[in-house]
């Protein structure tokens, strides 16, 4: 719990820092790719991570490696912010605050996050019925669904928005005609 407490409290202004930066320079879109592009190589390279969030490493070996990666890659604002959070000693939180930005720029932009669990693949019909459905329930103008594939769930769907979770699953109806029946 302390740990969480922390993290919101470095990771949560530096991403705060970074979308006024995108919103006042009108980057939002060109800094999120950026920030896309960082998650993606922070996923792939455990290495990585171990070389940034090593404290033994010096700052400029960190920097000089961040500049190696992404100079071409990332606008020079972003290059600018790493920097900083390499100077400030927060490097090893990178993949929190962009976590924490693209939770910004989908509040900024409306755009909700959920998951459907499904038994089986689903249509593109029925994603589209989902993506709806949350729309009404969350006022959003967009959502960002992403699907996965539980066969245990035997039929149905487990759909997940934010804290919210509604259990339409065969699994889930069984277990709670099973707990009714207990009482």
């Amino acid at each position: 719990m302390r740990h969480s407490v922390i993290s919101t409290k470095i990771v949560k202004p530096y991403a705060e820092a970074l979308m006024s930066v995108a919103v006042n320079h009108g980057l939002i879109e060109r800094i999120n790719q950026d920030v896309s592009f960082l998650l993606d190589l922070l996923e792939e390279s455990k290495q990585l991570n171990d070389f940034l969030a090593n404290p033994l490493i010096k700052a400029e070996a960190k920097k000089t490696v961040l500049q190696q990666i992404t100079t071409t890659q990332v606008h020079p604002y972003v290059l600018n912010f790493l920097m900083l959070l390499v100077d400030r000693r927060r490097i090893s939180w990178l993949q929190g605050i962009c976590q924490q930005y693209q939770a910004l720029l989908r509040e900024f932009n409306r755009i909700v996050l959920a998951e459907a669990i499904a038994a089986t693949e689903l249509t593109e019909e029925q994603k589209e019925a989902i993506v709806q459905k949350v729309k009404q329930m969350t006022g959003a103008k967009q959502v960002e669904l992403k699907t996965r594939i539980d066969p245990d769930l035997l039929g149905g769907l487990i759909i997940k928005v934010g804290s919210r979770v509604i259990d339409l699953s065969l699994r889930g109806q069984l277990r709670r005609l099973a707990n009714s029946l207990m009482k």
